[in-house]
């Protein structure tokens, strides 16, 4: 099951470019989402205010018209009605064949209501007249007759209801307008259906909803578009890096093998020029020393003491080598000792007065530390020996909260600005890779004065108290 879930793990396990397009993805998916969610809000609010004033306005003139209506048919009357007494039947008989003929377009007629609720007068629904309609409501039990007594004693105003059309028999909203005749107690009105005004704000409910739509067709294909750049972009940065990898890490093979080489050619001629010509001086010594033996000759002691005093030599040169290939002192006893050595060694072969300070932290710089800090010291004295014309040499080891520093300081001449600001040889390129490797930070100050190298390496590579402890031997330092 664990293997599973391994398996599964390193399944989704994503790569430095994945990660770094869904960094660059995400966050402009979010973005783009939310503008899009923004864009709809509001168009969609700013549509429906738009539809609501439409809807109002196309009303307005609905019930302009209807109004319109009723003061012509009013007109058309006023004069029978205004010298008519209450109780006037045949001018309540005459008003109201006029209305019953007032048909207009399709569907439009007017409607008669007494107060009590009598129906006296509907040309479009004949069966309606001289029938009691009090509590008449339409489907969805929205009340008719009722309230259009109630608005014409209040004197006029406008009912909506649901009404069937003449023309179709479907029910549909109607507005109707009522005109109270108080002398006589009557409701007259009229009404028109606005089916027409429904649909025309549905069409522009539906063209709103269409227009978001393409709204976040738009944005969403402006995303896509964004995020094919991103990736296309994100991939010739990629090629581009890996083609400066690849350049990178041939020419760091090319220069580890010149190392190399040049480590071998150095090793060589110092075995040709030193051990090879010891041993040779050794070997005629020895022929020498054979030949007076077989002559008795008193002096074969002396070339066979300077055989022997050459052997001796051979046997320090490569002791020299072999310490300055890989110390056996480092290993054992750390990174102090280590240096002591090589500074003892250094200030014998070239004279330059040399000296350590360093504070004893029971060897707890980890293995790839020691290594580092020691190589960059030997390069260092290295290239003082060879460039500086220094007299004297400071070396300083210490621990801090940091990590480890060390400190090379010399009196000499100073190194070429040039190499200090980035064109740097292949010493002081060496010793930056170093600190590059452990995370750690190469600082070099250079003046006429001398010059002041600073090699730190972070906490990350002291070991823990205990354990720099346990791997140390009882004089162990750094």
């Amino acid at each position: 099951m664990g293997a599973i879930i391994q398996n599964l793990r390193q399944s989704f396990r994503l790569s430095y470019g994945q990660k770094l397009f869904l960094l660059a993805s995400v966050p402009l998916i979010l973005a783009c989402a939310a503008i899009a969610l923004l864009v709809a809000f509001q168009s969609r609010m700013l549509a429906e205010r738009e539809i609501r004033q439409l809807e109002n306005e196309l009303l307005e003139a609905k019930k302009q018209e209807l109004r319109n209506y009723v003061t012509q048919a009013r007109n058309g009357f006023y004069f029978i009605y205004g010298a008519a007494a209450p109780d006037d039947d045949e001018a309540k008989t005459q008003v109201a064949q006029i209305l019953a003929a007032m048909i207009y377009g399709e569907d439009g007629s007017f409607f008669v209501y007494d107060y009590d609720g009598t129906n006296l007068v509907s040309p479009r629904r004949t069966d309606m007249i001289g029938r009691n309609w009090s509590g008449l409501t339409d489907s969805a039990g929205t009340p008719i007759v009722d309230p259009m007594i109630k608005i014409a004693r209040q004197g006029s105003g406008y009912l909506s209801f649901l009404w069937p059309k003449p023309s179709t028999g479907e029910e549909a909203e109607m507005i109707a307008f009522v005109l109270g005749f108080q002398d006589w107690q009557w409701a007259v009105g009229t009404g028109v259906w606005i089916d027409d005004v429904l649909a025309t704000v549905s069409a522009s409910r539906a063209e709103v909803q269409a227009r978001i739509r393409r709204t976040f067709l738009y944005i969403g294909g402006i995303t896509l578009g964004a995020l094919l750049v991103v990736f296309f972009s994100g991939l010739a940065m990629n090629l581009r890096e890996r083609r400066l990898a690849d350049a990178k890490l041939k020419e760091l093979t090319q220069r580890v093998f010149d190392a190399q080489e040049d480590e071998r050619r150095r090793v060589a001629r110092e075995l040709h020029d030193g051990i090879s010509q010891i041993l040779v001086g050794v070997k005629y010594a020895l022929d020498i020393t054979k030949r007076r033996l077989a002559q008795e000759d008193p002096r074969a002691m002396d070339t066979l003491e300077r055989g022997h005093e050459a052997l001796t030599g051979a046997i320090q040169e490569v002791r020299r080598i072999s310490r300055d290939l890989r110390p056996g002192v480092l290993d054992d006893l750390g990174l102090g000792p280590a240096l002591k050595a090589l500074i003892d060694d250094f200030e014998a072969r070239t004279g330059i007065e040399t000296t350590l300070e360093t504070v004893v932290f029971r060897n707890r710089v980890d293995q790839e530390g020691r290594i580092a800090l020691y190589r960059i010291a030997q390069e260092a004295l290295t290239n003082i020996e060879r460039h500086s014309g220094a007299t004297e040499v400071t070396l300083d080891l210490r621990g801090h909260r940091r990590g480890a520093t060390l400190r090379i300081e010399d009196n000499g001449h100073g190194i070429d600005p040039d190499k200090v600001r980035g064109q740097r040889g292949i010493g002081l390129r060496n010793m930056q890779e170093r600190m590059d490797q452990l995370g750690g930070h190469l600082r070099i100050l250079s003046s006429r004065s001398g010059t002041v190298i600073e090699a730190q390496i972070p906490l990350s590579h002291l070991l823990p108290p205990e354990e720099g402890a346990s791997t140390s031997r009882p004089k162990a330092s750094a």
